[in-house]
C-alpha cells in the first residue's frame, strides 16, 4: 500500500463548539470560518438557536454568522444529540441564566456522567434537578452565582470549560486546579478575545469584568484528533508521504504526536503560524516500523481521543504496549476502554483491559475480524485505519457515525491511497 498527496482535515471539534458559545454570548454579529459541520458541532447550533441566538446555516466550506441576542427561555428540551462536549458546557452557560432549561440528548449521551459537571455548579449557587441520576436529562435554572475555588478531581476540558463559561455567564470570579492539564482551548480563546483569564503554576483564574465578549472573527484550524487517523494510516502504508494541511497543534492536544514519536514514527510539522490563538502547521507523515512504549497516566489528557488509533498502531508494533489510568474511556461514546481490547481481540489481536489499564501486544499477523463499533465515531475511523494493512480483512457493524467528528473520513481515506 502506498499513501499519497495532500489531505486537509475537517475543522477542530473541540474549538467549533466553543466559539459558537461565545459568538452567542457576544453582542453582535460574529463570523467564523472552517467550522465543523458535524453532527455534534449542529447539535451545539441547534441548542443556541433554541436559545436565541441567530446561526446561520453549518455546512462544509461555509463561513458561519452568528447574531448574538440575549439568551431567552427555551419553548422545548434542548437536545445535545450525541454531544457530550454540547451538553456539559452548554450547562455553564445556563447556570447564568436566570431561567428554567432541560437538556436531553440520545441513548448514548443520557448515559453519560453529568456530575462532573453538576455539583461544582450547584455549589456555584445553580439549581439543578436530576431526572435518572448521574445523566440527562437534567433541568436546570441559573442565576445569582458566587465565585468558586475548585480543585478538580479529574483533568477535563469540558468541566474546567464549564465553569469557565458559567463565570463569563454569571460575572464571579472561578479558580480552578486540575491534576494534570487538559486541553486549554477555552483559556486560549478567551485569551484571544480579551477576556480575565490567567493562568499560574497549574492554576487557572478567571475574572469578570464590565467588559462584555466583544464580537469577533476568527478561522477555526484543522481538527488534529482527525488528522491523527490520516497520520496512522500514512505510518503503517508500505511507502509513500503524506501531507496533512492546517492542523492545530496545540501542546495540549498533540501528546499522540509525541508517543508516535517514541514508538519510531516521526512526523514533521512545517509552516508554523498562529490562528486565533491556536499554533497551527502542517503535518508531513511517512511509513515507519513501530516498537512498543508505555503511555504514562499524566501524558493521557493530551491524547485521550486518541487512544483507540494508537492502540490500533500499537497492535503492529514490536512488543507490548500499555496505556496506563484511562479509565476515562468507559464513560466516552461507548465503553471505549472495553471495545477497544475487545475488537482487537476479534481481529487476532492479544489485548486486554486490566483495571483501568490498557495493554496491547503487537503482531504481524493481518487483521481480519468483525469490528463492533457501538456507533463510536473513533472506533469505527480507528479500525478503518487497521484495514488499509496488507491482507487486512476488516469488517465494521457501522460507518455512519463518523459524521459525529469526521463526514468526509473514508472519501478522504480512499483519496490517499488509503483504501
Amino acid at each position: 500500500m502506498k499513501v499519497r498527496g495532500v489531505v486537509r482535515p475537517p475543522g477542530d471539534k473541540s474549538i467549533s463548539h466553543r466559539a459558537l458559545m461565545l459568538a452567542a454570548l457576544a453582542r453582535g454579529t460574529s463570523t467564523v470560518a472552517g467550522l465543523l459541520p458535524s453532527d455534534d458541532v449542529k447539535s451545539t447550533a441547534r441548542v443556541l438557536r433554541q436559545l436565541g441566538a441567530e446561526i446561520s446555516t453549518v455546512r462544509d466550506g461555509a463561513t458561519v454568522t452568528v447574531r448574538s441576542k440575549p439568551l431567552t427561555t427555551p419553548h422545548a428540551r434542548l437536545n445535545c444529540g450525541n454531544s457530550g462536549t454540547t451538553a456539559r458546557l452548554m450547562l455553564g452557560i445556563l447556570a447564568g441564566q436566570r431561567f428554567r432549561a432541560t437538556l436531553t440528548g440520545d441513548a448514548s449521551l443520557r448515559r453519560r456522567p453529568m456530575r462532573r459537571v453538576t455539583e461544582p455548579l450547584r455549589t456555584m449557587g445553580a439549581e439543578i434537578v436530576e431526572q435518572r441520576g448521574d445523566g440527562l436529562p437534567l433541568e436546570i435554572r441559573g442565576g445569582r452565582l458566587r465565585g468558586l475555588v475548585y480543585t478538580s478531581p479529574v483533568a477535563s476540558a469540558q468541566v474546567k470549560s464549564a465553569l469557565l463559561l458559567a463565570g463569563l455567564t454569571g460575572g464571579v470570579p472561578v479558580t480552578i486546579r486540575e491534576p494534570y492539564r487538559s486541553r486549554d482551548h477555552t483559556e486560549r480563546l478567551f485569551a484571544h478575545l480579551g477576556l480575565g483569564i490567567r493562568e499560574h503554576d497549574s492554576v487557572i483564574s478567571y475574572q469578570p469584568s464590565a467588559v462584555s465578549v466583544r464580537p469577533f472573527e476568527m478561522a477555526v484550524a484543522g481538527d488534529t484528533s482527525s488528522a491523527a487517523f490520516l497520520v496512522a494510516a500514512a505510518v503503517l502504508a508500505e511507502q509513500g508521504e503524506l501531507s496533512i494541511e492546517n492542523v492545530g497543534v496545540n501542546p495540549t492536544r498533540t501528546g499522540y504526536l509525541v508517543v508516535l514519536n517514541r514508538m519510531g514514527a516521526r512526523v514533521d510539522r512545517v509552516n508554523l503560524r498562529d490562528e486565533g490563538g491556536e499554533p497551527v502547521a502542517d503535518l508531513i507523515a511517512r511509513p515507519a516500523g513501530l516498537t512498543a512504549t508505555k503511555v504514562s497516566a499524566r501524558e493521557i489528557p493530551t491524547l485521550v481521543d486518541e487512544v483507540p488509533i494508537l492502540a490500533v498502531l500499537a497492535s503492529r508494533a514490536r512488543g507490548e504496549t500499555v496505556f496506563r489510568e484511562v479509565g476515562e474511556l468507559r464513560v466516552k461514546e461507548s465503553n471505549r476502554l472495553e471495545l477497544v481490547a475487545a475488537n482487537l481481540r476479534a481481529v487476532g489481536v492479544r489485548a486486554e483491559a486490566r483495571g483501568n489499564d490498557l495493554h496491547v501486544e503487537g503482531t504481524e499477523r493481518p487483521p481480519r475480524g468483525r469490528v463492533e463499533t457501538a456507533s463510536d465515531h473513533r472506533l469505527a475511523m480507528a479500525f478503518a485505519v487497521l484495514g488499509t494493512v496488507p491482507g487486512a480483512d476488516v469488517r465494521l457493524s457501522e460507518r455512519r457515525s463518523v459524521a459525529i467528528s469526521y463526514p468526509g473520513f473514508f472519501k478522504d481515506l480512499k483519496r490517499i491511497g488509503a483504501r
